[in-house]
């Protein structure tokens, strides 16, 4: 097998090209396997290690060997225990990590295996664990890229085949000072397992590619999610790294655009803090939000859900990231009553077939090149390697725990602990490797002339340069043993696909799984790139058993089944149904508000509305303020039992005065007709039968004519009746004060005084109101304002001060008519009718008076009804006071209806 040997030289000496220049050669060296599989404590005080078994003679000649690198942080604190001058070395062995380094060990098998894509070429990589520390994954770069234990930056003095990409490392806190030194030097590094966004900007990371999802993704997905399920109130906890910070502040600004508020921020620490632990754990419990989404990687998580567990909170219902949805978290029993239905997304799930196979043929008997398999064996079956090292324990987690015997079986191995079957990152490790494959195999198979460098050049792949190879990588297309489609665009990511997991654990914590709900894909199109089937999702929340009672295991199930199927509400105020806006809650966010009922006159049909809408004026909300509805008009009609009463007092009235009238007329001629001007009697009679007439012309539907004239008629005809009232009393007077020889008053004795009386009366208030209708006439319209939900029918005054004008002028008339006629109380009972008409007008003034508080304090027909009363009131006074004594002597004494008592019989005229 010839290998290519290259000498220690200046990794940073690079042409215009981008290759790099020839040092001084070294002295050629053979691969050797065991070289390759090293493990040097007492230089790295961790474990470090290449490995290169793998490199094989397939049978065919093989011209080279090409070398991938890899960094997986498989173990955790690989550094010396507590202690002055402590040799023991704290090494906390993670499975998953481990997993997928055999993802790729196995990918490299595969491709030897497989002449088709790299003909007459073998894989070999080297490996190196960071243990998740930033400061050992620069270390294992440069001392990859260097080719010695002794880490040297800038040189490369490699003896074997050289190195031309790496793969790794799993968690974006080492990976991101991992492409930065390696987007210098233009080597190609494939990622499997960072997410975070960063990396995806060419300017800073020009080398670095992934096949694992952008996370800029995600963010967007989990809003999704919240919205779906109409939270709007939720938690979020992240760490206190790129990835939970970057993360957390990307999902806050996605939930904000949708209108979901964030009720608390929390971070996790890096370093465990006992106390911060215990401060998020009752913000969580504190926190009216059901819903928290957890932006954080897994390992900083575990305490703090192992504290909320032991603090048994309840209500919560967690979202994953795809860090963590998949991971130790779940291990741990004691935490399954608070994570049970946790939902998160999962980085899609690919085939890898022969995979499981191979897992399951791992023993530390048949694979003693592995320096992992012994650690791996102890942590999945709980048990010990004995050795003679200083401070082995035979203790873990306070559980005694018994020898390795290598007759455990991984066929009985708890599968859920390794995810057997769920191979998710070590799909994305396998596709990684096959990447920088089939990467390889356009270099070999390019054709010259056809290349893509200068002057359509292909590389040489036995002085292939790695920004050859990046470029290749870049370019590179191929489909997966399952079909997927495998590319990188121009940031360098591939084609985002989650699943969504529900972790469904038994109740009486027996098994668990994980349930597949629904996917994103970002290459269908919009609408239909989310898939959610929320009927395979079991909720979080829990049974509870009431103390002192024993529930069976098969109710246990039916409980757990019936409890657990009603999606949990995560809302800071609930929604305000249709008829109600949102009022924000001062000083709170505007996920919290109250409802609050619509104003007057606005309706809301929604849910959640901020504003009410205002009705148009001819409409007025319904009773629930949903709709608006068409105003019902209103006016006085003579259906109604108001109109209909008044309408028939007014019949009854008049009818009462024409009587009285046509008594009057009988009986003309009787002295007590006559001794009352009779003629006067006729015009009040009349006036009066017209006033209780006039106001039936208020009632009924307002229209042009009946608004033009109801008031000046009334206001006339009153006029009339008033002035003959007051030109009776005149009479009365002028009749007993011209009885005196030397009295002036013989001059207005005869029937022109009282009908001067009458005109002159009259007549101004036909001017007033000739006026009034000449300069701004009554109209009728349609009233919306004075009645909620009514249009009122009614005629507008159109000059007000018209009105009371005229309504003053007939107070007038009839205060001086009130004075005359109590000036003349002293006459002789003979000429009596002065009291009478005293009587009618204090009943007249009366009326008017209360009648101009309750015209203004009422409205809409009520109005019209009040004035419809006086107008009947006061006319009922001045014929009840004025004529009902005279009808009482025509009907029932007309005895006294003779000239001499009504002259000279002072005794009988007292009786009337």
């Amino acid at each position: 097998m010839d290998m290519i040997n290259v000498a220690c030289r200046r990794a940073a000496d690079v042409d215009r090209d981008h290759g790099v220049t020839s040092g001084r050669p070294a002295e050629e060296q053979p691969l050797s396997a065991t070289e390759e599989f090293l493990v040097n404590l007492s230089t790295h005080n961790s474990f470090q290690a290449s490995i290169t078994p793998y490199i094989v003679d397939l049978g065919t000649t093989v011209s080279m060997a090409v070398k991938c690198g890899g960094v997986a942080g498989i173990g955790q604190g690989c550094g010396p225990a507590p202690g002055k001058n402590s040799t023991v070395l704290l090494y906390i062995f993670i499975i998953e990590p481990y997993q997928n380094l055999q993802a790729m060990i196995f990918a490299i098998n595969e491709l030897n295996n497989n002449p088709q894509i790299l003909p007459n070429l073998t894989l070999g990589f080297k490996m190196f664990d960071s243990c998740l520390s930033e400061v050992r994954a620069l270390a294992g770069v440069f001392w990859m890229l260097s080719g010695v234990e002794k880490d040297i930056p800038n040189y490369e003095c490699q003896h074997r085949p050289p190195l031309h990409g790496i793969v790794g490392d799993f968690q974006s806190n080492t990976a991101l000072p991992i492409a930065r030194v390696l987007g210098l030097y233009g080597y190609p590094q494939v990622g499997y397992g960072s997410t975070i966004e960063i990396l995806s900007d060419k300017l800073q990371f020009p080398s670095y590619l992934r096949t694992m999802p952008n996370d800029k993704f995600q963010p967007p997905v989990l809003a999704h999610l919240v919205r779906h399920f109409s939270w709007n109130w939720v938690g979020i906890i992240a760490s206190d790294n790129d990835y939970g910070l970057t993360g957390s502040q990307n999902l806050k600004k996605m939930l904000a655009t949708i209108g979901v508020c964030v009720a608390f921020t929390e971070l996790i620490p890096l370093s465990s803090s006992r106390q911060q632990v215990l401060r998020t754990a009752n913000t969580v419990k504190k926190s009216s939000a059901s819903v928290v989404i957890v932006y954080s990687t897994r390992m900083e998580l575990l305490p703090l859900m192992e504290e909320i567990s032991r603090q048994d909170v309840k209500g919560k219902f967690w979202i994953a990231t795809i860090s963590w949805i998949i991971s130790t978290v779940f291990s741990n029993k004691e935490t399954w009553g608070t994570l049970n239905g946790t939902l998160g997304l999962a980085i899609h799930r690919g085939e890898i077939a022969g995979f499981s196979d191979f897992l399951h043929s791992l023993h530390p008997s048949t694979s003693s090149d592995d320096i992992y398999i012994k650690s791996f064996w102890e942590e999945a079956f709980d048990c010990y390697w004995p050795t003679d090292e200083a401070g082995k324990e035979s203790m873990k987690g306070g559980k005694m725990i018994v020898p390795c015997t290598g007759k455990e079986e991984l066929e009985s191995y708890d599968l859920s602990k390794f995810n057997l079957f769920d191979f998710r990152f070590a799909y994305n490790s396998y596709k990684a490797v096959y990447a920088i494959a089939h990467s390889l195999y356009n270099v070999v198979t390019c054709k010259p002339n056809s290349g893509p460098f200068v002057n359509k050049t292909c590389a040489n792949i036995k002085d292939l340069k790695p920004w050859q190879l990046l470029f290749y990588i870049k370019n590179v297309f191929f489909n997966t043993t399952d079909g997927e489609e495998v590319f990188f665009d121009t940031n360098g990511d591939t084609p985002v696909m989650y699943d969504m997991l529900n972790w469904q654990a038994a109740p009486d914590k027996s098994t668990s799984k994980y349930i597949h709900v629904g996917y994103f894909n970002s290459r269908a199109p919009t609408g239909n790139d989310i898939l959610i089937n929320e009927s395979l999702i079991i909720w979080s929340g829990g049974t509870t058993k009431p103390q002192g009672e024993r529930i069976s295991s098969s109710q246990i199930l039916v409980q757990w089944q019936t409890k657990f199927s009603k999606i949990p509400r995560s809302v800071c105020s609930e929604s305000c149904p249709p008829g109600t806006r949102k009022a924000v809650r001062r000083g709170e966010p505007i996920c919290c508000f109250d409802c609050i009922p619509c104003s007057k006159g606005e309706i809301n049909n929604q849910t959640d509305a901020s504003n009410c809408l205002r009705c148009l004026q001819d409409q007025w909300p319904n009773h629930n303020l949903t709709l608006c509805i068409q105003k019902s008009v209103n006016f006085l009609s003579y259906e109604e039992p108001l109109g209909l009463t008044l309408t028939t007092v007014a019949f009854v009235f008049s009818s009462v005065c024409a009587s009285v009238l046509y008594l009057f007329v009988k009986y003309r001629d009787t002295p007590i007709v006559k001794a009352n001007n009779r003629n006067l009697s006729y015009l009040i009679l009349i006036s009066l039968f017209l006033c209780f007439l006039s106001s039936l012309i208020f009632i009924g539907r307002p229209k042009q004519l009946p608004c033009l004239f109801r008031q000046t008629a009334f206001g006339t005809i009153f006029s009339v009746c008033v002035s003959g009232v007051l030109a009776k009393t005149v009479t009365v007077v002028i009749a007993f004060k011209a009885t005196k020889p030397d009295s002036n008053l013989r001059n207005y004795v005869g029937p022109k005084t009282p009908y001067s009386i009458v005109f002159g009366g009259s007549f101004l208030q036909i001017s007033i109101c000739t006026i009034w209708l000449a300069r701004e006439p009554p109209f009728p319209e349609m009233n919306m304002k004075t009645e909620d939900g009514k249009i009122v029918m009614e005629c507008n005054e159109g000059s007000v001060t018209m009105f009371y004008i005229m309504l003053g002028y007939l107070g007038i008339l009839a205060s001086v008519s009130f004075i005359v006629a109590f000036l003349a109380r002293t006459l002789p009972d003979i000429f009596n009718e002065a009291k009478f008409i005293s009587f009618s007008m204090i009943v007249f003034v009366t009326v008017w008076l209360s009648f101009i508080p309750a015209y203004l304090s009422t409205t809409g027909k009520y109005m019209v009804a009040v004035e419809i009363f006086a107008i009947l009131a006061s006319g009922t006074g001045i014929i009840v006071c004025i004529f009902f004594p005279k009808c009482y002597i025509i009907l029932l004494r007309p005895s006294l209806n003779t000239r001499g008592q009504v002259m000279g019989n002072k005794s009988s005229i007292k009786n009337l």
